[in-house]
């Protein structure tokens, strides 16, 4: 945090569905020197009206809302109000919800039992350009950035004319993955999984997600973990 953003009072937006929850942040945040609350939103869409209407600096973000979550909040922000940074404030920390919020392009990710002191560092580390994570996220950060990456082989070009998504969605199909792990995964609906399913089995003659593996691994485009990559 520098210390011009330490001297500075944020706007701050915050976003949760449960109005005792969020009526509970705001009355939080009133109380901590260097912020100001400037708006309240039940869901990610009124989130994102919000920014557009009130530009704050930073958005308190909780991720599981109803119409439009926080991940899709966040990135539709990111996208179209560049000057309003995210801070995820959420139950939730586990790599699924984690991840996808980091990738839509949050600067910060807290749980909601961070204490007011860490809610004030977190915003004011958003605003300088920093991130602004809890310390159980960022070991798990850690964590997961330490693991292995899945071995595969390398791929020159998708074969039997299939598009680069659906290469990676025959991919995912072979490490067992279903369409719904791979819709989250990928950030798109069932449907759209479904339909990149339906067009490389088209293409490749595929009949059933067995053949799928089988095919994935004749074309080289995964390995077997126990055989090492030439």
């Amino acid at each position: 945090m520098t210390e011009e953003s330490a001297g500075r009072t944020a706007r701050v937006v915050v976003a949760d569905d449960q109005t005792v929850v969020r009526e509970g942040i705001v009355m939080l945040l009133g109380l901590l020197p260097g912020i100001e609350v400037v708006g309240a939103a039940g869901d990610g869409e009124e989130a994102v009206a919000l920014v557009a209407e009130l530009a704050p600096d930073v958005v308190l973000m909780d991720l599981r809302m109803p119409r439009c979550d926080g991940v899709e909040a966040t990135r539709r922000i990111r996208a179209g109000y560049p000057g309003t940074q995210v801070v995820v404030l959420t139950t939730y920390a586990d790599d699924d919800s984690l991840f996808p919020a980091l990738e839509a392009g949050a600067r910060g990710y807290l749980t909601k039992d961070a204490g007011g002191d860490e809610i004030v560092r977190a915003v004011h580390s958003v605003l300088s350009g920093d991130a602004g994570f809890s310390p159980s996220i960022q070991r798990r950060l850690l964590e997961r950035l330490s693991r292995p990456a899945p071995a595969r082989a390398r791929v020159v070009e998708p074969p039997d004319g299939l598009t680069a998504r659906e290469t990676e969605v025959l991919v995912l199909i072979a490490e067992g993955l279903t369409n719904q792990e791979i819709a989250h995964r990928l950030h798109v609906s069932t449907a759209t999984v479904k339909t990149h399913i339906n067009n490389l089995f088209a293409k490749t003659g595929i009949k059933d997600r067995a053949q799928a593996v089988r095919y994935a691994y004749a074309r080289g485009l995964v390995t077997p973990p126990s055989a090492p990559l030439t």
